[in-house]
């Protein structure tokens, strides 16, 4: 899955208990790839709000684009 607006794979989400808190990820392909220190904090779906590492994009991950 890639941004739509800039073709990133690099994304985070926010802590919804901590706005100040982020945890980032990758999704090459379909698979979402957790940075390893966020392993045991938080659990990404489809249904998460996500921020584009790179641009000013954020959404759900369903609506993301399929590389």
């Amino acid at each position: 899955m890639k941004c739509p607006q800039c073709g990133c794979q690099e994304f985070y989400a926010k802590d919804p208990h901590d706005p100040f808190e982020t945890y980032r990820f990758m999704c090459p392909g379909k698979d979402i790839i957790l940075d390893p220190d966020n392993l045991d904090q938080v659990e990404i779906t489809l249904q998460t709000e996500a921020f584009c590492d790179r641009c000013s994009w954020h959404g759900r991950l369903d609506t993301l684009k399929n590389t």
